[in-house]
């Protein structure tokens, strides 16, 4: 399919820019790399927003557990011992 967009000088800049730069090899490269990157977004939010009523859900049935440095020191450790173990990370606390 072929599409034709306009784009503002500034974003053609950009575009040509980055094809420039060897990283691209041309401007669709760079609209499809974009899309990719918009599409990953979006996942992510909806995964972001999934966990977020999820969460929501699990406190108002009272399942949720108070915030204390303690905790903070219990979660620390878990987290160092998988670490030094090499074990994955669980996904939930990853970037």
């Amino acid at each position: 399919m072929t599409m034709h967009v306009n784009l503002s000088s500034e974003m053609e800049s950009y575009i040509k820019g980055k094809v420039a730069s060897g990283f691209y090899g041309n401007a669709t490269e760079v609209i499809r790399d974009a899309i990719r990157r918009m599409q990953a977004a979006e996942s992510h939010m909806v995964a972001w927003k999934a966990a977020i009523a999820k969460g929501e859900a699990q406190l108002d049935r009272g399942e949720g557990v108070a915030y204390t440095p303690e905790l903070m020191d219990i979660i620390t450790q878990a987290a160092i011992n998988t670490m030094t173990k090499g074990q994955a990370s669980n996904p939930d606390v990853l970037p």
